[in-house]
C-alpha cells in the first residue's frame, strides 16, 4: 500500500508533494495523530501483533487518541502495563509545537505553530456568546496571490499532513479543557464509557485559516473525517464549514467525500476587478464557481452556501455591485448568505476598507434583494488574527530583525 502522492496545483509548473501519512522522525518512532483506526491497526501489526491483537488495540488506542486526548501511553488504564512501554518504544502521540500564543481583548485566541520540520502555521479561537470557532489552517503558506490578503503574500511552503491539521483541534481541546472527565471502563471485545463534556467551547470549525483547503484536498478530507468520526472527534458536519477561493474541480468532490457546509470567498461581481484581487479567477471564472456551487451536494436552504465578500473601498462596494451580486446569485437559484467583511488593513496594503456607511448600504441593498447580508464583526486585529491577516509571526520577525540588522551594517 503506498501511502505518498503528488498533486498537481493549477497554475504551478511542479507538482506539490502531499506529505505521506506518516511523517518520518529522527528518533525512528510514528506519530498517530492523524491516521484512522484501519490503518493503526495496520501498523499494530507491522510491529509484530496478531490481526486479532493489532484490531483491539488499535480500537482502543484510537478512543484514547481522539476521543479522550490522552497524550501518553500510560493514561491509557485499559491497557495492560506490560504493553505501554512497547507502544511508547515504537509509537508517539504528537501534537503542533506551541511557539507563541497571543490573546486579543476581545477574547480571540492566536496560537503560531510549528511543524516537525520546523515549518510555522497558524490557528485562531474565536468565542463568541452562542458557539465557539476554531479558524484552522490547511497549508503553510498559500499559492493564490489574493491581494487583499496578508497570508497570500506569503509562498507556498507544503501542505499539512492530516495530523497536522486534526492535531490544531485537539490542541485546541488541549488549550480550553475540553475533553471528555469520567470513568472508563474495557472488556476485551467492546468497550462502554461515560463522560460528562463540561460545556463545549469549542462548537464549530472553519476551514478558513492558511492555504486554500482544495489544493490540499485529500489531507484536508482525511483529518476531517477524523474530527467528523462519532468514535473520533464527533464533531457535526453541519458544524464544519469549508472555504474555498473557487477550485472548482474540486468541489463535487468535496461535497460528495467530505459533505461538510461550503464558503465561497466570491469579493467581486465582475471579471475584471476578481480578476485582480482573486487571481484564480482568471483560471476559474465567476460564472463556472457559481455553476458549481448550484450542484455542490446537499446545499439546500437549510445548509446555505455561504458567500464571502470583503469590502475595499472604491472596488467593489457601489450600490451596482450589491445589485449585481443579487442578481447573480438568483440567476443561479443559489441557497445563499453572504459574509460581508470589513477589509481588515495591513502594512503595505493597497486597499482602504470602505466606510461604515457605505457596508451598511450595501448590506441593505442585498437584503432587500431577499438574500442574507450580515456585516461580519472584525475579531482580533489587535493580535492580526482577524480575516485575511494571519500571516506567521516568524516570518515577520524574521524580516524586522533583518531589516534591524541591515541598518547596523549601514551604520556602521
Amino acid at each position: 500500500m503506498s501511502h505518498t502522492a503528488l498533486m498537481s496545483i493549477p497554475g504551478q509548473v511542479d507538482p506539490v508533494p502531499v506529505a505521506r501519512d506518516i511523517t518520518p522522525r529522527a528518533d525512528g518512532r510514528v506519530d498517530l495523530i492523524g491516521l484512522p483506526k484501519s490503518r493503526i491497526a495496520e501498523l499494530f501489526g507491522e510491529a509484530g501483533l496478531d490481526p486479532k491483537q493489532a484490531k483491539l488495540r488499535a480500537k482502543q488506542v484510537f478512543h484514547w487518541l481522539y476521543h479522550r486526548g490522552a497524550t501518553d501511553f500510560e493514561a491509557m488504564t485499559d491497557i495492560a502495563k506490560t504493553m505501554r512501554p512497547w507502544l511508547t518504544e515504537r509509537f508517539v502521540i504528537g501534537r503542533p509545537e506551541i511557539v507563541e500564543a497571543q490573546h486579543s481583548s476581545d477574547g480571540t485566541r492566536k496560537w503560531l505553530l510549528r511543524t516537525a520540520d520546523s515549518h510555522d502555521f497558524e490557528m485562531v479561537f474565536i468565542p463568541d456568546a452562542d458557539r465557539g470557532t476554531l479558524c484552522v489552517s490547511s497549508q503553510v503558506g498559500c499559492t493564490l496571490n489574493c491581494r487583499f490578503c496578508h497570508t497570500g503574500t506569503m509562498r507556498l511552503v507544503r501542505n499539512l499532513t492530516p495530523g497536522e491539521i486534526v492535531g490544531q483541534v485537539m490542541l485546541a481541546r488541549d488549550a480550553l479543557g475540553e475533553w471528555p472527565k469520567g470513568k472508563m471502563d474495557f472488556a476485551e471485545e467492546e468497550s462502554e464509557a461515560e463522560y460528562s463534556s463540561d460545556g463545549r467551547l469549542l462548537t464549530n470549525i472553519v476551514m478558513m485559516g492558511m492555504g486554500e483547503p482544495l489544493y490540499n484536498f485529500d489531507n484536508v478530507r482525511d483529518a476531517l473525517r477524523l474530527v467528523m468520526d462519532g468514535e473520533g472527534l464527533a464533531l457535526s458536519k453541519r458544524r464544519i464549514t469549508l472555504s474555498t477561493s473557487g477550485v472548482v474541480p474540486m468541489m463535487a468532490r468535496c461535497g460528495e467525500e467530505i459533505g461538510t457546509n461550503l464558503a465561497v470567498s466570491l469579493h467581486a461581481v465582475s471579471k475584471d476587478v476578481r480578476d485582480e484581487i482573486v487571481p484564480l479567477n482568471r483560471k476559474y471564472g465567476i460564472e463556472e464557481l457559481l455553476e458549481a456551487c448550484a450542484a455542490y451536494p446537499g446545499a439546500s436552504n437549510a445548509r446555505r452556501i455561504t458567500f464571502e465578500y470583503v469590502m475595499l473601498k472604491d472596488k467593489n462596494d457601489s450600490d451596482e455591485d450589491a445589485r449585481e451580486l443579487v442578481r447573480l446569485l438568483k440567476h443561479y437559484k443559489l441557497p445563499a448568505k453572504v459574509n460581508l467583511i470589513p477589509f481588515n488593513p495591513w502594512p503595505s496594503a493597497v486597499y482602504e476598507c470602505s466606510t461604515p456607511e457605505r457596508i451598511r448600504r450595501f448590506s441593505d441593498l442585498v437584503f432587500e434583494g431577499g438574500i442574507s447580508a450580515p456585516i461580519r464583526t472584525p475579531r482580533g486585529r489587535d493580535i492580526d488574527a482577524a480575516c485575511g491577516q494571519l500571516k506567521t509571526t516568524a516570518e515577520k520577525k524574521s524580516r524586522a530583525e533583518l531589516d534591524r540588522e541591515a541598518t547596523e551594517a549601514a551604520s556602521a
